[in-house]
Formats: structure tokens, C-alpha cells, sequence
């Protein structure tokens, strides 16, 4: 019998699973506002209700008797593919659970309360309710939207009279309206991402990588990722020991999980993010390519209820990245300039930009002009190509 199934969101970044699930011969729906995104063209119908409206998709996905709902690679999507999900008795996770991961105010307290390590942080609807708090705190802090997604709306504040640009700053990507305040946390190393995947309640299958960003740009959007992760074997042991313990205090028994978190100078693991969804960034096609896993067939099958016991922990063999292109500064595009020691590098690549287009500076990922993924030869080779990638490719601007 034909699976019927709703996807949150039909942007560039979440045809893959759409495309599988067409091919395993489901019938496809997709909503979300945006009746222009690509794809919505692959679906069997569209309708135009935000994802993150949560009693109209699960009016919508009443009216349409659907066996499986998928957030890919959307944190405000997430919410609603539980709420509906639980309301209706379909694969998914507690509602209350992914609230805690998808909003940081909510994440930081729960933290903070089961003895993990966690920055001092706090939230606030106001500017002048958080003057009181940003003075107990060691300087640096971040300022942050609880809500949003993509690293935006993020700024690290030195001083008393830089708070409150960058209060109102983040407030303008908050949903909520709310406002994170916290320590700036000094890592040790590579901030670690990747994606991850929960079958029975077990981290099944992880697979974790190094996150770059754009010393010449913005230093909390990240640019790409390299697989496999550099960090230590015990380190490692360590995230999984703390992530199955979030997991279990959580009740997640289910589905996907995009990774961030970092080390601070005595080794300790902390938390930054864990998104009860898939990475963006292209995570889940890299990994594909690294170790043989395809994370889209298990995240479509999963919310059908389908049988996902074959999956199993593989490791990274070779070394591979994702790419997002970018600009460093306003302007018209003039080129986009590849050096000859990249072009080999390159085996995907998607450019949404040409000569004569106007582009933003590299603030969030909705300013990401193109994709690619990339194989190198040498663990050496790919993290000096990821953390230098201005001598080798650069979107060229006049002003």
C-alpha cells in the first residue's frame, strides 16, 4: 500500500529525501510558504502553510490521512513535525523533548540542571532586563536569538555599549522574541559537527567532522565541514557517553541528530547545539560519500515506521568536506575565481550565483551562494585547504 508522506519545507537543501521518497513510490507532499522553492517540484502536491504554524500542518496533515512527517534540515520545522507526529500517533519524539533541543534557552537550562558542562547563560525578552546579567559575566559573551537557525542573528560582545546593537540584532531572528546571554565558551580545537541517528533509543550510527568558518568573514557561520574529525579517540568516547545519556534523560527514540559541540582547554566536553533533525551544509551527502551510510533513506523510513535495524556504526574512509560559497562583502559578483590546486578537489558542486548578481556578505546560511563537496588525499592536504580556502576559491565583488 502507498506510503503518504509530508514534508516541512521544499528548499534546494531538502529535495534529497523528497527525491527518495518519490522513488520508493510514496505519495509526497510538501508545505511550507514559499510555493516557489524547487522542491515543491518534485512532490505529487503543495500546500502553502508555514512549517512553523503547528495546529494548521496538523489540521492539514489530518485532511490528508498522512502516514510519516519529515523536518529535513530545519530547526523551526522540528517543533511541528513532533507536535503533529505525536497528535497523530506517528514515528517521532516526544514534543516536549524537541522543544528542549530546538530552542537554546530551553537547551542551556536543561543542561545546566542534569550536570552537564554548560556556560553561564540566561535569557531575556529586553535589553535593559539583561544590563544586570551581562555585568556578572566574563567578558567576552555571546549574544544570541534562542530561536534561530543557521548561526544568525549571533555576536560576541567585549563591552557594555556593544550590547544593546547586538541585543536588537539578534532579536530581529528570533521568533520568540527572546534573547540569549551567555559566557563565551574558549574551545580547544575544532568546533566537532556532523550528524548522527537514534534507532530504539540507541546512537546507532555517528559521524563526526571538523567545522570551519571564515576568519575574513563572520566566525560563528560555519563554512564547511571535513570528515573524518581529528579529535582524539577518547574525546570521541567521551561525546557518545554524553550524548546517549541526553538521549535517555530526553526519551528519544528515534530519528536524526545534527551535532555541535567543542572541548574547552582541560578536555571537557560541552554541548553547543544538538538538533533533533539532519545537518544542513550537505552533512548527510558527505557522509554518504565517506562512509556508505545514506542518512536520507533512514530519516524518510523511520518517520514511515519502517524497519531501520540494518543500520550500523561505520567509519569515515577518506577525506571529505562540504563547501558553502560565499562572499566576504556586498557587491556585485564579477567571478567566481577557482584556483587550479581546487579543481581537483571538487566532485559535486551547485552555484545558485552568475556574473552581475548582487550578494550579501556572509552573515547566515541564507546567504550561501553555492555548494560543493569535496575528496582530498591527506587528512593535511583537506583541513589547509578548509581553514585557507580564500587562496583557492573566492566569489570575486566589485563594489
Amino acid at each position: 500500500m502507498q506510503k503518504r508522506i509530508l514534508f516541512l519545507g521544499g528548499s534546494k537543501f531538502q529535495i534529497p529525501p523528497i527525491k527518495y521518497a518519490k522513488e520508493q513510490g510514496h505519495y509526497v507532499i510538501t508545505c511550507d510558504y514559499l510555493p516557489d522553492n524547487p522542491g515543491h517540484i518534485y512532490a505529487d502536491e503543495y500546500h502553502n502553510v508555514s512549517t512553523t504554524d503547528i495546529e494548521a500542518v496538523l489540521e492539514l496533515s489530518r485532511e490528508l490521512h498522512i502516514d510519516g512527517i519529515v523536518a529535513y534540515a530545519s530547526d523551526p520545522a522540528a517543533p511541528t513535525q513532533a507536535y503533529v507526529a505525536n497528535a497523530m500517533r506517528l514515528p517521532s519524539n516526544p514534543f516536549e523533548s524537541v522543544m528542549i533541543l530546538s530552542r537554546k534557552d530551553y537547551f542551556r537550562s536543561f543542561l545546566e540542571k542534569h550536570d552537564f558542562l554548560v556556560p553561564k547563560s540566561e535569557s531575556f525578552d529586553t535589553f535593559e532586563e539583561s544590563l544586570s546579567w551581562f555585568d556578572k559575566l566574563e567578558k567576552p559573551v555571546i549574544v544570541k536569538p534562542v530561536d534561530s537557525s543557521g548561526s544568525k542573528g549571533v555576536t560576541k560582545v567585549y563591552e557594555e555599549e556593544e550590547l544593546e546593537a547586538a541585543f536588537n540584532y539578534a532579536l530581529e531572528f528570533s521568533r520568540a522574541k527572546r534573547v540569549v546571554v551567555e559566557e563565551f565558551f574558549e574551545r580547544d580545537g575544532y568546533q566537532v559537527a556532523g550528524d548522527g541517528f537514534v534507532v530504539d533509543g540507541k546512537l546507532v550510527f555517528r559521524c563526526w567532522a571538523n567545522e570551519h568558518f571564515d576568519k575574513n568573514c563572520n566566525p560563528f557561520v560555519p563554512i564547511g565541514e571535513s570528515f573524518p574529525s581529528i579529535m582524539t579517540e577518547y574525546t570521541l568516547q567521551q561525546a557518545q557517553k554524553e550524548t546517549q545519556r541526553l538521549l535517555d534523560l530526553l526519551g528519544m527514540k528515534h530519528g536524526a541528530l545534527n551535532f555541535d559541540f567543542h572541548y574547552n582547554k582541560k578536555g571537557d566536553f560541552s554541548f553547543l547545539e544538538l538538533g533533533p533533525r539532519n545537518g544542513g551544509n550537505l552533512i548527510p551527502e558527505v557522509i554518504k560519500y565517506a562512509t556508505g551510510v545514506d542518512l536520507v533513506k533512514y530519516t524518510v523510513d523511520s518517520a514511515l515506521g519502517l524497519d531501520c535495524s540494518d543500520l550500523k556504526m561505520k567509519e569515515v574512509k577518506g577525506y571529505y568536506s562540504s563547501y558553502m560559497l560565499h562572499a566576504t562583502e556586498d557587491g556585485i559578483v564579477k567571478e567566481i575565481w577557482y584556483s587550479d590546486e581546487i579543481k581537483e578537489n571538487i566532485i559535486e558542486e551547485s552555484i545558485f550565483i552568475q556574473p552581475g548578481d548582487e550578494v550579501k556578505k556572509f552573515d547566515g546560511s541564507n546567504h550561501t551562494l553555492g555548494t560543493m563537496i569535496m575528496k582530498f588525499n591527506s587528512q593535511d592536504e583537506m583541513l589547509e585547504k578548509m581553514d585557507n580556502m580564500e587562496k583557492y576559491l573566492k566569489v570575486c565583488i566589485d563594489n
